[in-house]
């Protein structure tokens, strides 16, 4: 069953009478259709989850997030401060129930599933269990959003991760390729077969409910200057870092540049945006790189451990890169030539 939970509401917000907040303040730009539209947000108490609520409230949405559990709220009030005053509502509805979900996205006009309700620390790392239980969320998530959005639209985080796993790699990575679960589970990649697995029951259930979908897939999330409150999700994204390392395919990503391209996929969406976007910033491609992104991680010869073959590899040049980010580059450009209406 969900539950709304009551927050200490801005000035210009006010209660409904089902118990969700509603904004009743009229903002300078009356034009923007961002500040009438909710938008659903699952797994609050995530790092990056944080990161993209507070750029939809930044953008002018009415942000509903959705926990799973009362304890999650204390989780979201130490990433959110002054951000809980400003959110729709927060809702605990479990991702096992589908009635519960429903009731949680009822009204809204996009879900945005940042899939990281399991382990949103990643301090348990994951399992081949973990990685079932994220296909079944996704599942539910994309049949509540089909029953009870407004808008039958999702916006699904995935991963890098499940494009790059599989033997025989194309010269080039792009949106079309997909990583193998079978290699997966072979190699005990468990977090790749969890955004693998996840994804594809994403985009077969939304073709069954008819929802709009669109996914992203993003290298290893940072934060500026390394601050070491990514070490523990980092070390999951990283098993078999030196070989893609080696390959040209160990990628990151600003943690917030990751939240914006969300924003900017769905607002895309009215002008054909679809599919699944390649989403980084940088391709770690020389070994010098390498030692700083684990000296910034605080996880030294992590990558750089066994430097003879990587060395070999790297022979003091750049690796080649592998990925390419093109679909998501023409996205970004074209939405900079629209005039947003100025808030």
């Amino acid at each position: 069953m969900d539950v709304a939970i009551s927050l200490e509401l801005e000035p210009h917000k006010q209660r409904n009478d089902h118990g969700m907040f509603f904004s009743s303040g009229n903002f300078i730009c009356s034009l923007n259709a961002r500040d009438r539209k909710i938008v659903c947000v699952t797994s609050g108490n995530s790092y990056f989850c944080s990161h993209l609520i507070k750029k939809l409230l930044a953008y002018g949405y009415l942000v509903r997030v959705i926990i799973q559990n009362q304890a999650n709220l204390e989780d979201m009030k130490e990433l959110m401060r002054e951000e809980m005053k400003q959110l729709e509502s927060v809702v605990v509805a479990r991702m096992d129930d589908l009635d519960s979900l429903c009731n949680a996205f009822r009204g809204g006009h996009v879900v945005f599933h940042t899939s990281s309700f399991i382990d949103p620390r990643g301090i348990s790392g994951y399992t081949e269990r973990m990685a079932f239980i994220e296909a079944e969320a996704a599942k539910n998530v994309i049949e509540a959003c089909g029953r009870a959005a407004y808008v039958k639209r999702c916006v699904f985080t995935s991963s890098l991760l499940a494009c790059i796993w599989k033997n025989d790699l194309p010269n080039l990575i792009d949106e079309s390729t997909w990583s193998d679960e079978t290699f997966c589970r072979e190699h005990k990649l468990w977090l790749a077969l969890a955004k693998t697995r996840a994804e594809k029951v994403a985009w077969w259930k939304a073709r069954e409910m008819k929802v709009k979908l669109v996914t992203l897939c993003p290298g290893l999330l940072m934060a500026p200057s390394f601050p070491n409150a990514h070490l523990e999700t980092s070390l999951p994204y990283l098993k078999g870092g030196d070989f893609m390392l080696r390959q040209g395919i160990l990628a990151t990503e600003d943690v917030s540049k990751v939240a914006e391209a969300h924003i900017y996929v769905y607002e895309d969406m009215d002008y054909g945006g679809s599919g699944r976007y390649i989403c980084f910033g940088k391709i770690v491609g020389t070994l010098e790189e390498a030692i700083q992104l684990e000296n910034g991680l605080n996880i030294p010869c992590h990558l750089s451990g066994d430097q003879s073959p990587l060395a070999a590899a790297v022979d003091n040049n750049e690796i080649p890169p592998r990925i390419t980010k093109s679909k998501l580059s023409r996205l970004l450009f074209h939405a900079s030539q629209r005039l947003p209406c100025k808030q």
